[in-house]
């Protein structure tokens, strides 16, 4: 019989009974009121979500690359110039796309496991013009949470648009959009959101949205914003045929966000990053991740000695709990770790247990329980 993993990979990540509800609803057509009614919904509380009081809000059918592709090719042009501050595997990404449209840019590149420095982005912009700067929020491959709040404050009063890519942390991490001067979010659906692949979501800022105005034609269609701005104003018209059911289970996982409040789902995510770091390191664990950059939404560990990659993460499997390799120079050497999105205490404590229970059919020596009570500490004292 299929017996059910607990994912926590960083990302997809465990979908809540009632999004799985939302998705085995029946299809409706893409321009009936139960979908135009969800749609609204799911733009109005996208916006609430990244605090955003003034802008523009779009879900379209594709991932977060393409939500990356959208946000680059709206608000630069191809004479212009932008930066990319990358904290690893994801930043080269948005550079990548900025190469394959011509469009020139500059990376700074930060060691993995750290963070692009505020004052190297003060020293960038000292000596260079750039019509937008670019930073992953947390990047999935090294664990590293960026500074967003600190590059927004040394980005006020400059001219470039400020982009935040956050797929790996809008709706678990604070991203205040209007209060800090963000003018772009991108996200998918996949992660902090709980529901399963399938949209690139957008959030642009007037000064954002106004830029794209003024761009003319650009080299894009299906990703031109201008083509799915009347859709986002009044779902009953037609562009593109979207995902139905995917959009109405995002509207429900929206739903179930607000209705933890954004303060108490921020401290939730934090919590449950601390059990698991705690409780990985009483059992010899260290983390990959430079202590000041760590996220509270995915976690990368490197491994003690006497365990080996694949027969633990194999083993872990068996025991219920599905966790990632690691990726470029720490392939082999590390785990990743997803703990976002909609997960319960009782499935940290689960997952724990199946990692000590692991432990000790590889034949790994720790005290007993060590790992279990240092989650239980974090999350209940």
């Amino acid at each position: 019989m299929y017996q059910e993993k607990l994912l926590l990979i960083p990302g997809p990540t465990p979908v809540h009974p009632r999004i799985v509800h939302s998705l085995s609803q029946p299809i409706v057509s893409h321009v009936s009121p139960p979908m135009v009614k969800d749609l609204k919904e799911a733009l109005v509380n996208l916006k609430e979500i990244v605090f955003c009081d003034r802008g523009e809000a779009f879900i379209v059918a594709g991932a977060g690359t393409l939500a990356m592709e959208m946000a680059l090719l709206n608000t630069v042009k191809q004479d212009e110039r932008f930066l990319v501050l990358s904290q690893g595997f994801f930043g080269q990404r948005m550079a990548d796309i900025g190469e394959s449209f011509g469009i020139a840019h500059d990376v700074l590149q930060s060691p993995w496991g750290e963070v692009v420095r505020p004052e190297q982005l003060e020293e960038q912009l000292a000596a260079h013009d750039y019509a937008a700067v670019v930073s992953t929020h947390v990047d999935t491959a090294t664990g590293a949470c960026a500074p967003v709040k600190a590059y927004a404050d040394i980005l006020k009063g400059s001219d470039s648009l400020y982009v935040i890519d956050g797929v790996c942390a809008t709706g678990g991490i604070e991203e205040r959009m209007t209060e800090w001067g963000v003018d772009v979010i991108l996200t998918a659906a996949q992660k902090c959101f709980g529901t399963p692949p399938g949209l690139a979501i957008l959030v642009l800022s007037e000064a954002a949205m106004a830029k794209r105005q003024g761009m003319g034609s650009i080299p894009a269609y299906y990703s031109d914003l201008l083509r799915w701005l009347p859709i986002m104003k009044d779902p009953a018209k037609y562009f593109s045929t979207p995902c139905v059911n995917e959009i109405r289970a995002f509207a429900e996982a929206c739903r179930i966000v607000l209705e933890e409040g954004m303060e108490e789902r921020f401290v939730r995510h934090h919590r449950i990053a601390l059990a698991f770091r705690t409780a990985l390191e009483a059992l010899g664990f260290q983390s990959f991740t430079h202590t000041e950059n760590l996220s509270d939404t995915l976690s990368v560990m490197a491994y003690p000695g006497g365990v080996e990659d694949a027969a633990f993460r194999s083993t872990l499997a068996e025991k219920g709990v599905i966790v990632a390799g690691g990726l470029g120079e720490v392939a082999g050497k590390v785990f990743r770790m997803g703990h976002m999105g909609n997960l319960s205490f009782a499935q940290v404590e689960f997952a724990v247990a199946a990692l000590e229970d692991t432990l000790t059919e590889l034949g790994y020596a720790f005290e007993p329980r060590a790992g279990l009570a240092a989650a239980k500490k974090a999350l209940f004292e």
